[in-house]
């Protein structure tokens, strides 16, 4: 990779062996030569050397061409000497100054061309030049950069300046597809840490039958039965047990193949680490410990689980731990969890749901309000045929004479005329996979919840429906029907169906809405725009920020918590078939159905409407999701509109952009290639179509990920109100387990939880999930000098100053008394939309707000 080529000082020299510094050149070709003056500056860690005189920088024309080779010119190589470390909001930066010598007719730097002849790879941050004028060019690059004996090529960055393909330079054109064509790589053999390919793969790499057979998963993607979108390949070899499977290295491989350009910085990467780490000790430590000192795997009591975060107990790892921790952590990892032990570590907040109303989570009114402002606000709808029937044509065995007293003096009928029936919907899907699910102490069922909009807006919980499947599939399901109640047996019941409703809730969040619909569905659009629109293409510096780390931590994801054995089977209720639900799940995903305005309609929670800027009205304001996420989506496409506008005068421009018609084509065709004959894709032939797709993109990539994601631990935190599982069914009238949960019903819900350790580690992992890092970079930020389009930065400030005011919006909706869901019973304000645009000099944690550019999470 990389520009080969000599400079005509280069060539010169060439005829003139003896003459070795440029410096000292006959006066004849010095007069010829001019400085340009550089700053090179790297991201430092802890194991940095950095690249030393062995590391050079080379120049490239983008005005002029060189005859020899049809590219640019080149200057002279500059080489890295006299670095100077600095420290700035805990970055630590090595800058080396530089100077480049060039012709006078060299023209002005359009890319740049990086050699590493050090045997270490160093993560370059950017490069500034200063041209002969006196124009400052900067080259963004946020790369790592490895060594040229591994690689076997030079590494190429270009610099801010956006081209459209048929607008680019001629000096620039053979380098602009000679890099797209490499770092499509040819889709053969394992890739290596320093390989800059991007291609496709299924998701093969998440059973381990190679350990034991019981860990074999079927291959998600490149079939009807298991349709997947695809993930960036990493070539492993073949399982000795299956030749379709993807071979797997150990327990947990932290170092799985990404491309350099999606890698977490150094910085990321030591505190992604370092928080898991803190996470593990504080939380798992302790309980491990505690569990082997009391008789009962559960917890006794629900004060017992709050000094989960109250109390600073011992946290010795004593032998059984190690023992046990070194078949979950690689050796490196076990080191740093010793150390941490042996540190003072904070306590970690206690979670938002419990903080100020210990009680409140009991309350329906909150379990209602969380379906519209708690962790999974996009799944509840309008019910629109009453009874709820099933797609095998199976009728809800909810009547009438369940909810009609409940309605505020209202018919049915009428009821659902003003749309004021609502219905969390857990049935239908569930069904097929609750005989797989319900083995091993897992007790599931398919839910159905109703609910009733109050005059006040807020949601009323009507009856809840929970399923298990007859014999076979022709019988009758088995169901029971449970409602509201406030006092004795009949309210503890309603409490238990509560939660099973939740679990259904929970394991949906995570696999659906959080997994599937944000970090699974965006990996196909990154490596598309990787492969097929230059980093030169404006569009592909538009979508830059919003892949940050994306891959990276999709690939930890595949490791880590979604293979066979891992975090999500081992907590949630769906077990070993997680990933096959989440495959017959995303057979209804449609992206042209991923934007909120859509999302809305199509769940009746608003209709379209030409008053309103969004082309929507929501059925009531009173929905915190989805008013301020009306707000982010217009700030989103006002933004979009504005910066596609600068770059593309009419359709055809976007018809004759060959680059943008490649990329969507093979989003279509390839990434999500086991949906290429829906109809509903969008054409790609008009301005309007690249907006939309871009806009929803975005949406998905920022917003949606955060308000699925950040408050996991705020609302998750205390298993009580969102367990993952429940190990008990509610018992039948008569029963042995009936009598037991008549004499103690808050001690037999606490056995339905899962064992104290389960839910210990469970804290620790959302804990994790929901910590901003301290380099994140949100909605609204990026850094000065990303282009040089003085047009396109004025856009991106009205951008900022839009979701500023956005932010002013949602803390006055939030102080207001009338809208009740924005606080509800626990007293947690809505902020999970919340930009966070100007704090820009976030140090991360458990903030509860802040929407980050990219799923990097």
């Amino acid at each position: 990779m990389g520009h080969e080529g000599d400079s005509s000082l280069q060539k010169y020299l060439k005829l003139h062996p003896k003459i070795t510094d440029p410096l000292h050149l006959c006066s004849k070709f010095a007069t010829h030569l001019h400085v340009v003056t550089g700053k090179v500056v790297l991201l430092r860690s802890l194991d940095f050397s950095g690249p030393g005189k062995s590391g050079s920088v080379q120049l490239c024309s983008s005005t002029q061409i060189d005859p020899g080779t049809g590219k640019g010119k080149l200057s002279e190589k500059a080489r890295f000497k006299k670095g100077k470390s600095t420290e700035h909001n805990g970055t630590s930066t090595k800058t080396y100054k530089v100077k480049f010598y060039v012709e006078p007719e060299f023209g002005i730097p359009g890319a740049l061309i990086v050699k590493n002849r050090n045997k270490h790879e160093f993560f370059l941050y950017f490069v500034t030049v200063e041209a002969p004028d006196n124009c400052v060019i900067r080259f963004e690059c946020n790369s790592w950069v490895y060594p040229f004996s591994k690689t076997k090529s030079n590494r190429l960055f270009f610099s801010n300046t956006s081209y459209l393909p048929n607008k680019t330079p001629n000096a620039l054109m053979e380098l602009r597809k000679e890099e797209l064509i490499t770092i499509r790589g040819d889709g053969t053999g394992e890739r290596e840490k320093w390989d800059r390919f991007y291609d496709y793969d299924y998701y093969n790499d998440l059973g381990n039958p190679d350990k034991d057979q019981n860990l074999a998963r079927p291959i998600l993607g490149g079939s009807q039965i298991f349709p997947y979108p695809r993930r960036g390949r990493t070539g492993r070899p073949s399982s000795n047990q299956d030749p379709l499977t993807e071979s797997r290295e150990g327990t947990i491989n932290l170092d799985i193949y990404v491309p350099p350009d999606e890698r977490f910085s150094p910085m990321k990467m030591s505190e992604f680490i370092s928080n898991s780490i803190r996470a593990i000790v504080h939380f798992f430590v302790p309980e491990a410990k505690s569990l082997l000192q009391q008789n009962s795997s559960h917890f006794e009591s629900f004060s017992e689980i709050r000094d989960v975060f109250v109390k600073n107990r011992n946290r010795i790892l004593e032998g059984w731990m190690i023992e046990k921790l070194k078949t979950l952590v690689p050796d490196e990892l076990l080191k740093e969890i010793h150390r941490a032990c042996k540190e003072n570590s904070s306590k970690f907040p206690i979670p938002q749901i419990i903080a100020e109303n210990e009680l409140a989570w009991k309350d329906d009114a909150e379990f209602a309000r969380e379906m519209l402002a708690g962790l999974n606000p996009g799944v509840i709808q309008c019910l629109q045929r009453f009874p709820p029937e099933s797609k095998n044509g199976k009728i809800s065995k909810i009547r009438a004479s369940h909810i009609e007293h409940r309605l505020e003096g209202l018919t049915l009928e009428m009821a659902m005329q003003q749309w004021r029936i609502f219905i969390l919907d857990h049935h239908d899907y569930l069904m097929p996979f609750l005989n797989k699910i319900n083995t091993a102490g897992v007790c599931a069922y398919a839910s159905r919840t109703l609910l009733f909009l109050k005059d006040d807006a807020t949601l009323k919980p009507l009856v809840i429906e929970l399923s298990l499947p007859g014999s076979t599939e022709e019988d009758e399901e088995i169901s029971r029907v449970f409602l509201p109640a406030t006092q004795g047996t009949e309210a503890a019941l309603w409490q238990l169906a509560k939660t099973h409703v939740v679990v259904n809730d929970s394991g949906y969040h995570q696999l659906i809405s959080h997994w599937l619909k944000t970090h699974a569905v965006v990996e196909p659009f990154i490596i598309a725009t990787r492969r097929q629109l230059s980093e030169m293409h404006p569009i592909h510096r538009l979508l830059d920020p919003h892949f940050k780390d994306t891959m990276h931590i999709n690939a930890l994801a595949r490791s880590i918590v979604l293979n066979a054995g891992g975090g999500l089977e081992k907590s949630l209720f769906t077990g070993k078939i997680s990933m096959e639900l989440s495959s017959m799940l995303y057979k209804d995903w449609r992206f042209d159905e991923q934007g909120l305005p859509a999302d809305l309609v199509k769940r009746r929670l608003a209709i379209k409407s030409v008053k309103t800027p969004s082309g929507v009205q929501l059925l009531f304001d009173d929905y915190p999701y989805g008013i301020d996420g009306l707000d982010i989506w217009m700030a989103i496409k006002t933004w979009v509109t504005d910066f596609c506008s600068i770059f593309y005068t009419s359709d055809e421009t976007i018809m004759f952009d060959r680059e943008i018609q490649e990329w969507w084509s093979e989003i279509r065709n390839v990434g999500h290639g086991d949906k290429c004959n829906e109809t509903w894709w969008y054409n790609m032939t008009t301005i309007s179509d690249l907006v939309e797709a871009l806009t929803t993109l975005i949406w998905i990539s920022s917003a949606l990920h955060a308000s699925v994601n950040f408050g996991q631990y705020g609302y998750g935190g205390y298993p009580p109100n969102r367990p993952s599982l429940c190990r008990k069914f509610i018992p039948n009238e008569g029963t042995f387990e009936f009598a037991e949960f008549l004499r103690d019903p808050d001690k037999y819900f606490l056995k339905m939880l899962p064992e104290r350790i389960e839910m210990t580690l469970g804290i620790a992992l959302l804990e994790i999930l929901s910590r901003h890092t301290s380099d994140e970079v949100y909605l609204g930020q990026r850094s000065l000098e990303w282009t040089d389009n003085e047009e396109v930065r004025r856009s991106f400030e009205k951008f900022r100053k839009n979701l500023l005011e956005v932010e002013k919006k949602i803390l006055t909706r939030n102080k207001d008394p009338n809208l009740k869901n924005r606080l509800g019973p626990a007293r947690i304000p809505y902020t999970l939309l919340y930009p966070d645009t100007s704090n820009e000099t976030s140090k991360g944690g458990l903030t509860g707000k802040g929407i980050p550019n990219s799923v990097s999470i």
